[in-house]
C-alpha cells in the first residue's frame, strides 16, 4: 500500500478509540463532580503527549525491525524468549480486548440511536462479534477499500463536527448536550471536588483510563510489510500523521465536550439529578453522539454520525481479527502456541485463530454485559506491557550497536536513538505503574492474571514441543532396518456382519504369523448367537471369547493383548476394528462410539497398532459402490 492509503488502513484501531476514550476520561473525573470534569481536556493533553513521545520511539523501532513482527520480535531478540512470550501474551490479550471493546462501544451507539435496545448492549455486542467471525471466515472485508473507507468517513465526519462546533462555540451559538441539564452528584469521598491525595489519584485514574487512546499504535509497526518501499520510512510517516490526527481530534473532542456541557457518569440513575431528583428513563448517549446533538441538533445528522461511528468500530474489530491470527501464527511457528493456529482455511485466513478470538471476545462481552468501563480497565494493561518491554528491547538494541560502532558520527547518532528509546521505556513504564496502581483493584488484575497464565501456558507448550522433538529425533543408536519378530493380528468381533468380514479379509491379506478373532462376552446371549453363526459359516479364523465379569469391553481386551505381549515381547500386535461411516451428522449420534473409545485406550499400549476398517453406509453415497461388500474369501 502507498502511505496515503496505509494511513487510514493502519490507523483504524487507534482512531476508533475516539469513540470511547474521551468518554472514559470524563466519566472518571465526574466522580469528583462538575468542577473535576473541566480538567478533562488537560488530562487529554497528557495522554497525547505520551502518545507523541512513544510514536517518536516507534519510528526508530520500525526502521530497526521492518519485518512486521513488531514488539514480539523486538523483545525476543533483545531481551530473550521469555520476554518475547510475555509481549506476545500481552498483545494477544490486547487484540482480544480490541474486539470486545470495539463491539461494546458500538452497542452503546446502537442504543443511542435506537433507545428500545437499551439494556441489551451485551447481546448487541455479541451479535457484532459473531458478524465479524463470519466475515473473517469468509474472507470478506479485507480489501483496501473496506479497510480505509470507514476510517476516512469517520475522520471526515468528526472533523466536520469539530470544525462546525468550534465555530459555533467561538460565536457563542453552540447548543448544549442532552446531558447538560443534569447536575453531577460527586461521590461521598469527594464532597469538595478534587482535593488532596484522593483528587490527585483520581486524575491519575482518568489519565490511565484515557490511555486507551494509545491502543493501536502497534498497527503500523506490525503492518509495515504491507507498505510500498521504502517500507520503514513510510511506516514512520504513517505513525507521525497518525499521532498528529489523533492528537487534534482527541483534544478537539474533549474541549468541545466541556464547552457543550457533556456529562458522563458511570451510573446515571444515582449520579445525575435534575431539580434534586434522579432522572427517569434517561439513556446516556456516548460523548460523540451528544456532541453531534449539540452541534447539529437532534435528528438525521446524529443518526448518520452514529452509523459512521459504528462502522469504524466494526472496522477496528476487523483489525483485531486480522492481527490476532497473524500474531498467533508467529507464536505457533516458534512453538509457543498449538501448531493448529498455523493452519489457513479455504479463504486463506487463519480459521482456528479467528474462531479462538471470536469465542473469547464473545465471552467477554456477554459476561460483562458490554460494560465499557470494565473492559477498558483491562484493555490498557496489555498494550503498555508490550510498549514497556519493546522500548526496553530497543534500548538494549542500540546499546549492542554502540559496542561495535567506532565511527564518531555513527556513535553520536546511536546515542541519540538510545536516549529516545530510553525516554520511551521510562515513560511507558511510568504509565504502566500508574495504570496498575490506580486500576489494579478495578479490574486490571484480571488482565495481569490473563497475561501471566497465557505466558506460563505458552512456555509450557514450547517445553512440550522441545521434549517431543528430543524424544523423536533419530540418534546414533536408532536402527533403520529393525523389524518386529512376528505380527499378531487381532480382529475385534462385535456382530457377525459384512464389516467384520471385510476386516477379516484385510487382516488375512497382510499374512500375519498369528490371526485370531476376539469377542468380549459383555452380552452372553449375543455371544452365544455369534459363536453358533461362526461355526455354521465355517469362518476361516478361530474365535476367542474373553470373559467380561463387569461387562466392560476394553479391560479384558487390553489384558489379553498384554498377556500376548508378555509372552512374545518383540511381536507387533495389530488390532483391526470394523466401523461404519455415516453420511449425516445425526446418524453419528445414534451409533455406538465404542470403537472410538477403544482406539483411544489402545493408543497407550506399547507395541500395538490399531487399524480402522471403514464400511461406508448407503447414506454416504458410497454404500453400493464400495469393493469387498461380499463375504471375505476363504
Amino acid at each position: 500500500m502507498r502511505r496515503r492509503v496505509a494511513l487510514p488502513a493502519l490507523s483504524t484501531n487507534a482512531l476508533s478509540s475516539l469513540a470511547y476514550a474521551p468518554d472514559e476520561i470524563l466519566l472518571t473525573l465526574a466522580i469528583a463532580g462538575l468542577s473535576a470534569v473541566q480538567l478533562g481536556p488537560w488530562v487529554g493533553v497528557g495522554v497525547m503527549a505520551v502518545m507523541m513521545i512513544l510514536i517518536l520511539s516507534y519510528r526508530l523501532s520500525v526502521r530497526a525491525y521492518p519485518s512486521g513482527k513488531g514488539d514480539y520480535q523486538i523483545a525476543s531478540e533483545n531481551l530473550g524468549p521469555k520476554a518475547g512470550v510475555v509481549v506476545g501474551s500481552a498483545l494477544l490479550v490486547d487484540l482480544t480486548l480490541t474486539v470486545a471493546v470495539s463491539m461494546s462501544a458500538a452497542s452503546h451507539y446502537v442504543t443511542a440511536a435506537i433507545p428500545a435496545m437499551s439494556g441489551h448492549e451485551g447481546w448487541v455486542a455479541g451479535l457484532g462479534v459473531l458478524v465479524l467471525v463470519v466475515l473473517n471466515l469468509r474472507g470478506v472485508g479485507r480489501g483496501t477499500v473496506a479497510r480505509t473507507l470507514p476510517t476516512v468517513l469517520f475522520v471526515g465526519a468528526l472533523g466536520v463536527l469539530l470544525f462546525v462546533g468550534g465555530l459555533l462555540a467561538l460565536m457563542g451559538q453552540l447548543g448544549q448536550a442532552p446531558s447538560a441539564a443534569y447536575q453531577i452528584l460527586p461521590g461521598s469521598e469527594f464532597p469538595n471536588g478534587l482535593e488532596g491525595v484522593a483528587g490527585f489519584i483520581l486524575v491519575l485514574r482518568a489519565f490511565s483510563t484515557g490511555s486507551a487512546a494509545l491502543t493501536g499504535l502497534e498497527s503500523p509497526v506490525s503492518g509495515v510489510a504491507q507498505l510500498t518501499k521504502p517500507k520503514a520510512r513510510n511506516a514512520g510517516w504513517v505513525l507521525l500523521w497518525l499521532g498528529i490526527t489523533a492528537t487534534v481530534l482527541t483534544l478537539g473532542v474533549l474541549f468541545l465536550s466541556v464547552a457543550a456541557g457533556v456529562h458522563m457518569v458511570a451510573n446515571p440513575g444515582a449520579e445525575l439529578s435534575i431539580d434534586g431528583t434522579a432522572p427517569q428513563g434517561y439513556i446516556q448517549a456516548p460523548v460523540l453522539a451528544q456532541l453531534a446533538t449539540a452541534v447539529f441538533g437532534p435528528g438525521v445528522p446524529v443518526v448518520i454520525f452514529s452509523v459512521i461511528t459504528i462502522v469504524v468500530l466494526l472496522a477496528a474489530g476487523m483489525v483485531g481479527f486480522i492481527s490476532f491470527p497473524r500474531l498467533a501464527y508467529y507464536l505457533a511457528s516458534d512453538g509457543y502456541l498449538p501448531r493448529q493456529l498455523r493452519t489457513r482455511g479455504d479463504r486463506m485466513g487463519f480459521s482456528n485463530g479467528i474462531l479462538l478470538l471470536g469465542a473469547v471476545a464473545l465471552a467477554l462481552v456477554l459476561v460483562t454485559g458490554a460494560h465499557l468501563g470494565t473492559l477498558v480497565q483491562l484493555y490498557v494493561v496489555g498494550v503498555f506491557v508490550s510498549f514497556t518491554l519493546s522500548q526496553l528491547g530497543m534500548v538494549r538494541h542500540w546499546g549492542l550497536r554502540l559496542r561495535s560502532a567506532f565511527d564518531r558520527q555513527l556513535r553520536a547518532a546511536l546515542r541519540r536513538k538510545k536516549a529516545l528509546s530510553l525516554i520511551g521505556f521510562l515513560l511507558s513504564a511510568l504509565v504502566l505503574v500508574v495504570i496498575l496502581s490506580t486500576k489494579f483493584l478495578h479490574g486490571a488484575w484480571f488482565a495481569v492474571a490473563g497475561i501471566v497464565v497465557l505466558s506460563l501456558g505458552m512456555m509450557g507448550i514450547r517445553k512440550h514441543y522441545d521434549d517431543v522433538d528430543r524424544e523423536l529425533a533419530i540418534d546414533a543408536e536408532t536402527s533403520v532396518t529393525e523389524l518386529p519378530s512376528r505380527v499378531h493380528a487381532i480382529v475385534l468381533v462385535s456382530t457377525l456382519r459384512k464389516p467384520l468380514l471385510r476386516a477379516i479379509a484385510f487382516a488375512r491379506a497382510t499374512r500375519p504369523q498369528r490371526l485370531e478373532a476376539v469377542m468380549v462376552d459383555v452380552d452372553p446371549e449375543k455371544t452365544e448367537r455369534t459363536a453358533a453363526a461362526w461355526e455354521r459359516l465355517g469362518m476361516p479364523v478361530p474365535l476367542t471369547v474373553l470373559a467380561a465379569p463387569y461387562r466392560e469391553l476394553a479391560g479384558p481386551l487390553l489384558e489379553h493383548i498384554r498377556q500376548s505381549r508378555a509372552d512374545r515381547p518383540r511381536d507387533l500386535v495389530v488390532v483391526y476394528i470394523p466401523e461404519y461411516v455415516v453420511g449425516r451428522w445425526w446418524e453419528q449420534l445414534v451409533h455406538n462410539q465404542t470403537g472410538l473409545r477403544l482406539r483411544a485406550r489402545l493408543h497407550f499400549e506399547p507395541g500395538v497398532v490399531v487399524a480402522s476398517v471403514p464400511w461406508q453406509l448407503a447414506s454416504t453415497g458410497q454404500g453400493l459402490k464400495q469393493p469387498g461388500s461380499t463375504p471375505a474369501p476363504r
